[in-house]
């Protein structure tokens, strides 16, 4: 089933996520809604916060990357089969040189920038079947799996932006959290009213 996906300007965005247990309610079944629907919006990665859990799940699947001409055949053949469920992660190492990525994100729809993150990256979490997994990543997978990290955080990719990238981007993302954007997607937009 596909489920919307939040848009910026949701409180459940910005929540540090909490983790969950083993007998969470119906959490296969939630783990193949969330690949479906970054699936139907033609994403990389996905976070609970994006469909509204304030919950310590994520997923990526970076097989689109390996379209990509620009990278070597080597980085092509990693990431073209790589899909994973991450519950409960905890990065335990980020290791390297900054290096900047123009990153997207499915609530923050048409706003495109620069990120910088470390290449490499050691992981503990669980996987599906809720077994214990601590991996190191690298490259365009470590990247992704940053960027969904955040977001069970509370941190989205604009937070990394200089204040004048945060400048120049304002309008777009009050646009987006007023529901003025046009989506191939469903997504579920703030209440705005509720605010006040």
């Amino acid at each position: 089933m596909i489920l919307p996906i939040v848009a910026y300007g949701d409180p459940v965005l910005k929540q540090k996520c909490k983790e969950i247990p083993k007998d969470y309610k119906n959490l296969k079944e939630l783990i193949s809604n969330m690949f479906e629907t970054m699936y139907g919006a033609l994403g990389v990665g996905l976070a609970a916060p994006q469909i509204g859990l304030p919950i310590r799940l994520f997923l990526v699947d970076t097989t689109p990357f390996a379209e990509d001409e620009n990278l070597t055949e080597e980085e092509r053949n990693k990431i073209k089969d790589f899909r994973e469920t991450f519950i409960n992660a905890k990065i335990l190492k980020e290791e390297g040189d900054e290096w900047s990525f123009n990153e997207g994100c499915l609530s923050i729809p048409d706003v495109r920038e620069d990120v910088f993150r470390k290449p490499s990256i050691t992981i503990d979490y669980l996987d599906e079947n809720f077994e214990k997994q601590v991996k190191t990543f690298d490259g365009l997978i470590a990247r992704v799996i940053q960027h969904e990290y955040d977001h069970i955080e509370g941190i989205l990719f604009t937070d990394k932006l200089s204040s004048l990238k945060k400048r120049l981007i304002k309008g777009k993302l009050t646009n987006i959290s007023k529901g003025k954007i046009n989506i191939d997607y469903k997504m579920r937009f703030p209440d705005l009213k509720k605010k006040r």
